[in-house]
Formats: structure tokens, sequence, C-alpha cells
């Protein structure tokens, strides 16, 4: 059902600041942004690192496992012992949904559903 990590999201007080340091510091690349978020692609897989400033998303670093669809993986995964944590909701590429494994550990499961963003500016 997890078919790969999509993106790891890291809170930062200041995205354009945050897109020109890990640019010149780690080289990553910024393939879309907005006044809120910006997407930096890393140089040997798809997975991204996306910077954000936005104040409802509360872990300060978090890696988000991409599906084929949340709403059946949230059904799924909560008939074999999960625990919805946050209730499936819009996002700009499908649909965002967190649950907690028997073990207590936080899963951000993400689908593609309205598809990819543009590169470049939103």
């Amino acid at each position: 059902m997890l078919r790969k990590i999509d993106c790891v999201m890291i809170s930062v007080s200041d995205v354009p600041a945050a897109m020109a340091y890990y640019t010149d510091v780690f080289g990553l690349r910024p393939v879309w942004w907005d006044a809120e978020s910006a997407g930096m692609a890393f140089p040997e897989t798809d997975a991204e690192l996306v910077l954000h400033c936005k104040p409802d998303i509360p872990s300060p670093a978090e890696a988000h496992y991409l599906v084929d669809d949340v709403l059946a993986a949230v059904e799924t995964l909560s008939a074999k012992g999960c625990r919805i944590l946050v209730a499936p909701f819009e996002v700009a590429i499908g649909k965002c949904a967190v649950i907690a494994d028997p073990f207590g550990v936080r899963l951000c499961l993400l689908d593609m559903t309205k598809g990819p963003l543009k590169p470049g500016p939103q």
C-alpha cells in the first residue's frame, strides 16, 4: 500500500530564505513554490524536501508516504488496527490524512489524485 516516500516536510520561518539556503548549502533545486511552501528536488530521487511555513502542520519535520488513494488506504488501515489522527483532507495535489499504527507511530498518507504541481511558481 505505501508506494514510496513522496516528501519530507520541514517547517521553516522564512520559505524564500530557506529555499536559498537549501540550494546553496545542500545542493537541492527548487522545482515549485508558492507563498507558504517550496518543493526542493534531490539529485538522486524523485522524493522532495518541502519547506513550509504553514502553522496548521504541527510537526517540525515529517515524512509523507504516497498511496494510490488516501480514502481507501485510511479505510483499510483503520480496519487493521490503525487510528485516524487527522481525517482525510484536501491538499493541492489530492488528499492527505494522518494515522497512527498500533505502536503509536504517526504516518502521513498522501495521494496525487489531482496530479502533481507544475514546475515554477504556483
